[in-house]
């Protein structure tokens, strides 16, 4: 899967309680995720985070101990955004029809990526790769949101074959969105509709194939 995050710094932020506290975290990060998307990571620092958030640097360090675990509040937050958009598992309508289960998992993904590309780009190809090890609570939760698209029925048990076409199918769509992403092309059409062509007839397969079993 293309979009991963490490728990590695979580753990060590003061977690913020107060409403108003929470408001300077949010300011912060939202500044972060501005500043990386428009220096990049090599120009990236917390002073210049702080400015743009309107908030001291000793308030700043209170939070975050460093721009590492700055980036992963960024990094959470769009992995957070992307979780939204796959359908749940537990609160799924089985009376929803296939294609506008693929319509939704498709239009969301493309609207998640769609804000602030340049931020993705950074992300992806900017930041150090260690930032990008598997996180175990957001991979579980991303793979089992796409097995439920891959199996006909939740109440189905995933088979092996079924984890690994899981896989497969998040790893194609990402990747398909990230291109179509760093090429300038995610407001295209065209994109959009091949896509969801391409995934729909991928997924009915698979369907028939679990009936038959």
């Amino acid at each position: 899967m293309a979009t991963r995050f490490s728990a590695t710094t979580q753990s060590s932020r003061r977690i913020p309680r107060q409403q108003r506290s929470r408001a300077t975290v949010d300011a912060i990060v939202e500044a972060a995720a501005h500043v990386l998307a428009t220096r990049g990571w090599a120009k990236f620092t917390t002073n210049e985070v702080a400015l743009a958030a309107g908030a001291s640097i000793g308030s700043l360090y209170q939070y975050f101990p460093d721009k590492l675990a700055l980036v992963d509040s960024v990094r959470t937050r769009h992995l957070d955004a992307v979780l939204a958009a796959l359908p749940d598992p537990d609160t799924l309508d089985l009376a929803t029809p296939l294609a506008a289960r693929v319509d939704q998992v498709i239009d969301g993904v493309i609207e998640v990526h769609s804000v602030n590309q340049r931020l993705h780009r950074v992300l992806l190809d900017e930041v150090p790769l260690a930032m990008r090890e598997s996180d175990s609570v957001f991979e579980v939760e991303y793979l089992r949101r796409y097995q439920a698209l891959v199996l006909p029925d939740t109440a189905c048990s995933p088979g092996p074959g079924d984890v690994m076409a899981a896989k497969v199918l998040a790893s194609a769509i990402e990747g398909a969105v990230h291109a179509a992403a760093s090429r300038g092309e995610l407001g295209v059409s065209e994109v959009r509709r091949e896509l969801k062509g391409l995934v729909g007839a991928y997924l009915r397969e698979r369907h028939v194939q679990a009936v038959e079993r």
